[in-house]
């Protein structure tokens, strides 16, 4: 049963069974429901409503997204309870969110655990709440509240939800709570559908339009919800239901709201393939090995986690200086209440710094942060594989070297695995597994295990250069040169991915972390270059000139006084400059084929790392682009979005492109037998 009823005296308990989330399906529907007729039936007087384990109910049944609505639909049940002459109270004893937060505001009182979450979080759906959600919360909280928690689809937790007057109270046992609610009290509280709408305010609205636009640009839903709490509020209760209901299908329907769906499956799929034979090593004592920027952040992020963290470095400076770099994070958080004073103290309880080696003899898994140099690589390795115990994992966080060149650093290689994280490392959620040809399964195991532990997605990848991510962003950039070489400016390319839903453009993103690190990934490459394929030297000039970005104040754009970018003709001019050299005609690309461009090198690069089997699936890809690379979250990722345009459209927009450089526009095998066999890219397999 999905929904159980049972009678205490002249109390009803109905609780929500529906493992592991206890979604809101159709079973769930149909039993609060016949849970209403059954509390009038037998003149109860009261409904106690909970969910069963540590859950209340976390929205709708996932299973159901892509189907055709069937009844009793949640926005009729809710009507249900909120009409009922048997007064429910909502016992929230886990988190309640979106359907789920619904119920509950569609009872007339509310009691929260203190553990416990509620909130409507269906514009990261690309949806709005579809039941009721809309008109019921602005008069429960108040309208700017009610934009705030719709638009912006954060929960509150249990105190929070008191101050705003969502909940009447916060008990450990609110289950218990409920009955010992006073009848009288109970029975002066106003059904929701009865209460008054709150007066309208055009500048609530506006600033919440705002924000929005600013936030969370691009996407319609948010936009979306807010009219519908605007033209709903104008209008009696049950007026307003249908418009809110027929918007939520509508947008249910949207490309918006099926990417959005995708990413979420995808990231809720991601974890440990099931072929892996043997488990994880124990995360309690790790190594880091660097104390840079990245070394730090990682250190951070394990220390979170709540490991404990041998930090090596070269030298009595060098541990100086990892110690000032994790200090700077630890206080950073402090600071933006993240953590508090003691569990910073905590952090730094559980945190050696040593140039010691042997001081990490009894980690279980150590992470190279090392400066990327193979060199540099291969001696730590080999100290690493000295001083730790013969089965500890050895992960190496390099971003484009050879894992299995460094895996033979060491006796036994399967050992060695690729742990990518992404800068900074104690935010970003990606974490790359990179599979080298000798990693053991054990090795495997306990790159996932750190995952979960971290809360990050991991994705597992094959050996290249760049792996899947970082292959990906040498592609683009490399298009954007191009581009920028033949007709346009830094900011028009910035400019029109912004317009796509970059946060930044790859331009204003390199200056952030550096024109100095992609030049030296660029000299590693120089020997084994193909001298057929063109090759811009504009960023190579701008570093010789020493604008390596926002450290040094000037890069592909200037920041004066280590304010905000402001464009540099000087950059500009250089393009001219190098044109003339090679003896092009400029072309004034529009926004759009600057976009067409960018993406389609993006795809078709992609493609290559599935056909290769660097990437296990296209899934895997859009993972890695959205959450790596920034690519919106609302259009599904890199392959989702390639399949909206697809297969057959691409390559024959690669066919023209490759009519001006055949070999960077050389279309990939996988895009040729997708558009032959009419094959979704979300569906292709490598061709071996």
């Amino acid at each position: 049963m999905s929904v159980t009823t049972r009678r205490e005296d002249n109390v009803g308990y109905v609780e929500i069974n529906n493992p592991p989330v206890n979604a809101i399906g159709l079973s769930v529907r149909q039993g609060l429901l016949d849970a209403v007729t059954w509390a009038e039936k037998e003149m109860l007087d009261r409904v106690i409503v909970s969910g069963a384990g540590r859950i209340f109910a976390a929205g709708a049944d996932a299973k159901e997204f892509d189907q055709a609505p069937m009844k009793p639909h949640l926005s009729d049940v809710l009507n249900a309870i909120d009409e009922s002459f048997v007064p429910w109270i909502a016992a929230i004893n886990g988190v309640a969110l979106g359907g789920g937060a619904e119920i509950a505001i569609a009872c007339r009182m509310r009691i929260m655990a203190p553990g416990a979450q509620i909130g409507l979080p269906e514009v990261t759906l690309g949806v709005i709440p579809g039941a009721g959600g809309t008109q019921r919360l602005p008069r429960q909280v108040g309208l700017r509240k009610a934009l705030d928690m719709i638009t912006g689809g954060k929960p509150l937790a249990a105190l929070a939800a008191f101050e705003a007057g969502l909940v009447h109270d916060v008990d450990e046992n609110p289950v218990e709570a409920a009955f010992m609610v006073n009848t009288e009290e109970l029975g002066c509280i106003v059904p929701t559908w009865e209460l008054p709408a709150p007066e309208a305010d055009a500048a609530a609205f506006a600033a919440a339009r705002e924000r929005a636009e600013t936030k969370m640009a691009g996407q319609i839903a948010p936009l979306r919800a807010i009219d519908v709490i605007e033209e709903g509020l104008a209008r009696p209760f049950h007026e307003a239901l249908p418009i809110e209901r027929a918007a939520f299908l509508e947008l249910r329907e949207g490309e918006q709201a099926k990417a959005l769906r995708h990413i979420f499956f995808a990231e809720r799929a991601a974890k440990a393939p099931d072929s892996l034979t043997e488990l994880p090593r124990e995360l309690e004592q790790i190594a880091v090995v660097g104390g840079g920027t990245m070394g730090a952040g990682i250190a951070y992020a394990l220390l979170n986690a709540g490991l404990s963290v041998t930090l090596l470095e070269t030298d009595a400076d060098g541990v100086a200086r990892a110690e000032s770099n994790i200090d700077k994070i630890i206080n950073a958080s402090t600071e933006r209440g993240l953590i508090d004073a003691n569990r910073a103290q905590d952090h730094r309880k559980r945190l050696i710094l040593t140039d010691d080696y042997s001081m990490a003899s009894q980690a279980t898994l150590a992470v190279e942060a090392a400066f990327e140099s193979m060199e540099v690589k291969r001696e730590v390795f080999t100290k690493l594989a000295a001083a730790l115990p013969d089965d500890a994992i050895l992960a190496t966080n390099t971003s484009y070297l050879d894992v299995n060149e460094i895996a033979a650093s060491v006796t036994n290689p399967s050992r060695v695995v690729g742990l990518h994280f992404f800068a900074p490392a104690h935010i970003m959620k990606l974490l790359e597994i990179v599979n080298a040809d000798a990693t053991g399964d054990a090795a495997l195991a306990t790159g996932f295990a750190l995952a979960k532990r971290l809360r990050k997605i991991p994705v597992l990848a094959g050996v290249c250069d760049g792996f899947i991510g970082n292959r990906i962003l040498a592609r683009y950039r490399e298009a954007a040169d191009t581009v920028f070489m033949d007709g346009s400016t830094p900011w028009e390319v910035d400019e029109a991915m912004v317009e796509f839903g970059y946060a930044m453009g790859p331009y204003e993103a390199q200056d952030l972390s550096g024109l100095d690190i992609a030049h030296a990934n660029r000299r590693r490459q120089d020997a084994t270059r193909d001298p057929n394929r063109r090759y811009v030297r504009i960023a190579d000039r701008l570093v010789e000139l020493g604008k390596l970005g926002k450290k040094t104040g000037a890069g592909w754009y200037r920041y004066p006084g280590g304010g905000g970018k402001v464009e540099d003709p000087i950059v500009a001019d250089l393009a001219i400059e190098e044109s003339h050299f090679e003896g092009r005609t400029r072309t004034d690309y529009s926004s759009d084929e600057i976009r067409q461009r960018l993406l389609l090198a993006m795809i078709n690069e992609a493609a290559d790392i599935l056909d290769e089997g660097i990437a296990a699936s296209a899934h895997d890809i859009d993972l890695v682009s959205v959450f790596g690379y920034g690519f919106p979250r609302w259009r599904g990722g890199l392959m989702h979005h390639a399949d909206t345009i697809g297969a057959e459209a691409i390559v024959a927009q690669l066919n023209e492109l490759a009519k001006e450089d055949p070999i960077a526009w050389k279309i990939s095998p996988l895009l040729q037998r997708c558009a032959e066999l009419g094959t979704p890219i979300a569906e292709a397999r490598p061709s071996s």
